[in-house]
């Protein structure tokens, strides 16, 4: 009997070599059709009573992402300065390949510039932060932030429908879930369409950048804005920015999964023949 799905491996290695995208994209724009694929993998994701809840804002206009540029680099230059970044995310910071191996989860911060590489585990204490300010890293953060921003060819806002999102109810669950399991596979195609895909976190954390960004998107009442994303097709190697990090490993078997209760964690490694391939960026 013909299987019916008779190449099922070449979708699991796509997402098991899943990666984000730290560094810039090529200047070109993103083809009509292959934002439609986006859109419509994003589509075919699951949602409680086949609700849909998710909306998607594609962004080409340059002074758009321009001025989201700005937002993203002012966000992150005053996360930097104020240590609020640092204090907020220190616990998710590894400083080492052992503790890496050792936890297995967080990011390992490999790249930074060389005036600060002496003070790799105090770069979030006090002292590290008065040495970011004095050599001007703050700032530097932020216009590379913006730098990479701007020079995205596409964004991607992703927003709620309110009728279907109610925080505090179980709608509201069902529809972060829903545009979580959207965005995921967004994520998983990317690679496919010769793409990658990054997170423009850094407005979401200040709240007047966030309405800022709101009020820029125009998003009405009816709609909540969840978060937004920056694409682009992948240029070959490149530089890495100021500081960046590694975040490849993933919990072994034993750390996350368990066998019947919570009380027996599974045994051994994987036995689905890709152990290996689950370390992604």
């Amino acid at each position: 009997m013909t299987p019916l799905f008779p190449e099922p491996l070449p979708l699991i290695e796509g997402m098991l070599a899943r990666r984000t995208t730290n560094g810039p994209f090529l200047p070109g724009p993103v083809r009509r059709e292959d934002q439609h694929t986006l859109m419509r993998v994003a589509q075919a994701a699951p949602s409680h009573f086949n609700s849909q809840p998710w909306r998607f804002v594609l962004i080409e206009n340059p002074e758009t992402i321009g001025r989201v540029a700005e937002l993203a680099g002012q966000s992150m230059t005053e996360l930097i300065e104020a240590g609020l970044f640092f204090e907020r995310y220190r616990r998710y910071f590894r400083f080492s390949e052992a503790e890496l191996e050792e936890k297995r989860d967080g990011i390992h911060i490999d790249h930074l510039p060389g005036p600060l590489k002496p003070f790799t585990r105090q770069v979030f204490s006090d002292a590290g932060l008065r040495v970011m300010r004095q050599l001007g890293v703050p700032r530097k953060l932020g216009e590379d932030n913006r730098r990479l921003v701007a020079g995205s060819p596409l964004l991607l806002a992703a927003l709620l429908d309110r009728t279907e999102y109610r925080p505090g109810e179980l709608s509201g669950f069902y529809s972060v879930f829903g545009l979580g399991a959207a965005m995921e596979n967004i994520w998983n195609a990317v690679g496919a369409l010769g793409m990658g895909i990054q997170f423009v976190s850094t407005p979401m954390e200040i709240p007047r950048h966030w309405q800022s960004l709101k009020d820029l998107l125009a998003v009405p009442d009816d709609l909540e804005l969840m978060a937004v994303y920056r694409l682009g097709y992948l240029p070959p190697q490149g530089a890495r920015p100021s500081i960046d990090w590694s975040s490849r490993h993933r919990k072994r078997l034993s750390q996350f999964v368990y066998r019947e209760t919570c009380a027996q964690p599974e045994a051994g490694e994987f036995t689905s023949g890709f152990g290996e391939q689950i370390r992604a960026d």
